[in-house]
């Protein structure tokens, strides 16, 4: 049996642990709002800016209608030049992951938000040519990958460390900005200015101030230990954890979540796209429609913080499977209208959950099974 003096010091080495331990709490806490003092203006900044690369999908249905009054073209020539950004994400991401590398978010982001803002505004002046209307999507597409998803994620990675998680969470809450925002304006525009005065004021009101707030506050941050002189505990170009990407295309878990994820997205888009037209052809007037799309982009924000916080307590894979599956029971509701603004509105609040979860659940399980090596080149 120890002596009572042994017991009294285990007591005081636990002591002193426990204690330990609450001060690297209060540290990490520490650390966690001086972070967000310091850099909250580049949340702000990236979530806008992220915003500005989902403008034209919320656009482009309330726009259909006026297009084939005057073109005569169908839906499906109206909205499949929405597939090319599509395609050019996937095709390209890789690319866009090295240029990032190599000369950061701001250099990159900067000159996209203009071009982007002008391909935006360059759209009012398609003349009837299904080629012309191609060549004008075609140029946004290729613009916009200077504003994709991970030249914004880039950035908040390198100002946050301990509260990296929560700043990344709210920066994408920002892709939801357009899917609230978006649906009145253009609905206002288009009724009473027209179509193409819609997408040049539509371009101007979302440029503008994802130009201003970039160019203020939108920086590629050195790592904690260059600002200190402190010899950093690896080297700044240290090759990131996890596989290469070889190994990643070789890897059956990874294929799986890539093929889910394209299939979810292309079925995603489309309806976000048409969501406004469908709205309509159920009897719903086209200021009810813009405002159910509104509905939709208020459950996506919360789609992507309650999912970011279920993935960090339940199984992932579990979680990604029930909220794909989802939709399915909005997209029949939408499908077959029975007519009733409540089931409606839970339909486009289904779809604006998952539209908002996706990405998260994209993301977090890309990483979880390929490490930051893959998910950075990704995003």
């Amino acid at each position: 049996m120890p002596a009572p003096r042994d017991i009294i010091a285990q007591r005081l080495i636990r002591a002193g642990g426990v204690g330990h331990a609450h001060a690297s709490s209060a540290r990490v806490q520490r650390t966690v709002r001086e972070e967000w003092r310091q850099h909250w203006t580049l949340v702000l900044a990236s979530g806008v800016g992220l915003s500005l690369h989902t403008v034209s999908t919320y656009t482009l249905g309330l726009v259909m209608e006026p297009l084939n009054a005057e073109f005569g073209w169908s839906r499906t020539q109206i909205s499949v030049v929405s597939l090319i950004p599509a395609i050019l994400m996937v095709l390209f991401s890789p690319l866009m992951g090295a240029i990032i590398d190599r000369w950061g978010s701001r250099r990159l982001a900067l000159p996209s938000i203009v071009l982007t803002g002008l391909s935006l505004a360059m759209i009012s002046l398609a003349n009837g040519s299904t080629a012309q209307w191609m060549m004008l999507w075609l140029f946004y597409g290729v613009v916009t990958l200077g504003i994709k998803v991970t030249v914004w994620t880039t950035a908040i990675s390198g100002a946050f460390s301990a509260g990296r998680g929560l700043a990344l969470g709210t920066m994408l809450c920002g892709a939801a900005l357009s899917q609230i925002g978006v649906p009145p304006l253009a609905q206002w525009l288009v009724d009473d200015y027209g179509w193409r005065t819609a997408y040049v004021a539509v371009a101007l009101v979302w440029t503008t101030p994802a130009l201003i707030l970039a160019m203020l506050f939108l920086k590629d941050p050195r790592p904690a230990a260059a600002k200190t002189n402190e010899t950093p505990s690896a080297p700044a170009n240290a090759e990131l954890p996890g596989l290469s990407v070889l190994e990643a295309l070789r890897n059956a878990p990874l294929m799986r979540i890539a093929v889910s994820t394209l299939l979810t997205m292309f079925i995603g888009t489309a309806i976000l796209v048409h969501q406004v037209p469908i709205l309509t052809d159920a009897g719903v007037s086209r200021g009810n429609a813009a405002l159910l799309a509104s509905l939709a982009g208020l459950a996506g924000i919360v789609g992507k913080l309650f999912t970011g916080w279920m993935t960090d307590r339940w199984d992932a894979s579990l979680i990604g499977a029930l909220t794909l599956l989802a939709p399915i029971i909005a997209y029949v509701n939408l499908l077959y209208p029975s007519g009733s603004i409540v089931l409606m509105m839970l339909a486009m609040i289904i779809i604006g959950y998952t539209t908002g979860a996706k990405l998260q659940i994209s993301a977090y399980l890309t990483a979880q099974h390929a490490g930051m090596r893959v998910a950075r080149r990704s995003g």
